[in-house]
């Protein structure tokens, strides 16, 4: 039986359950669009000129989806802030909201403190913690949610809330439709890529093998941007592997010459090129020149086209898939995909230091 048919091995290197939590996906995505339309916002929270997302790792992701989604319908910009202390703009036009999932994420809550001392409208999504302290010492609106997991498993309440506050002040169009296609999107796919779908019928599986033993390179583009982010920051937690993300069009102003030295790594690297058919002609064009530049330079490369109509299907249903690819890749490489180690260890430090 090949190692990815093996349901022994899902059991003896997942105890955890990272398995269960890309299966509820789905359901997450709905629950978290549910609690956010029933979540109520100031009115004057739509009196805004920007919106700044206030993150790290698996709590900033979803920020990142939000803005890559807004970016052709929403006047105002939406910033996300990955670090500790506040830009200098943020003022009484600037609506910042803070995403932590634990409420203890040591830059987040430098960068809330500060934000405090401003006019500027807050909100914090969390599920508990400092943040949530500090925002209610100040009668700041909360949204809190329960959903045990490592906050990387939790991408549907870092992502859609925000998308659904947007919504609600005006920023973007109503995506209640977009949400119920994705959903249905991300359900069928499951049961086309999932752990009980053989390798020979798995497409998910079969890339995870060509990837294993390689240093995985993903390119996306346009609202496939962010979801090149994503499986990069996924296979480096589920896989413990290393990974790069790069984005089109501008990885063929400078990536491309990168090809050709040093030589030896050509057979070390493997390209995975997550396509959309909403892509601009000319970026799809991109696309097939990059993928002759590639095979002349020896690298190897696949294709992972998204599903269903709407931007957010499409980005979703690519976010999914790598999701299963990452985990079928820690179980090639017999690691457990949910613990991350090095980031316990570094908190540790930065807590004695």
């Amino acid at each position: 039986m090949n190692s990815l048919d093996d349901p022994r091995l899902f059991q003896k290197y997942d105890p955890e359950g990272m398995l269960a939590r890309i299966h509820e996906l789905p359901a997450q995505c709905q629950q978290a669009w549910q609690t956010a339309m029933d979540f109520d916002l100031p009115p004057d929270y739509a009196e805004i000129d920007r919106v700044v997302v206030l993150g790290m790792g698996g709590s900033a992701i979803g920020g990142d989806l939000v803005r890559i989604l807004a970016l052709s319908e929403a006047r105002q910009p939406i910033i996300i802030h990955r670090d500790y202390g506040l830009p200098a703009f943020v003022d009484d036009r600037t609506l910042v909201i803070a995403s932590s999932y634990s409420g203890n994420t040591e830059e987040t809550l430098s960068a809330f403190e500060q934000v405090l001392e401003t006019r500027s409208k807050k909100l914090a999504i969390t599920t508990g913690g400092r943040l949530k302290e500090m925002a209610e010492q100040r009668n700041v609106p909360v949204s809190v949610f329960d959903y045990p997991a490592q906050p990387r498993a939790a991408l549907g309440f870092s992502f859609l809330p925000v998308l659904c506050f947007l919504q609600k002040l005006g920023i973007i169009s109503d995506k209640s439709a977009d949400l119920a296609e994705a959903v249905r999107v991300l359900e069928e796919l499951s049961k086309k890529i999932d752990e009980k779908v053989p390798l020979s019928r798995n497409q998910a599986k079969q890339l995870a093998g060509k990837l294993y033993g390689s240093l995985v390179v993903i390119y996306g583009a346009d609202i496939l941007a962010e979801a090149a982010h994503r499986w990069k920051t996924q296979i480096n937690e589920n896989s413990k592997a290393w990974a790069c993300y790069e984005v089109f069009p501008e990885l063929n102003h400078n990536a491309t010459v990168g090809y050709e030295l040093p030589r030896e790594l050509a057979d070390k690297i493997r390209v995975v090129l997550l396509r959309s058919p909403s892509f601009h002609r000319r970026v799809q064009l991109r696309y097939k020149v990059t993928g002759e530049l590639l095979d002349r330079a020896g690298v190897k490369y696949d294709f992972v086209d998204s599903e269903g109509d709407c931007p957010l299907s499409q980005m979703m249903s690519l976010v999914l898939f790598g999701d299963y690819v990452s985990y079928y890749l820690a179980i090639l490489y017999r690691v457990d995909p949910t613990p991350v180690a090095a980031i316990n260890y570094l908190k540790e430090q930065l807590a004695e230091g």
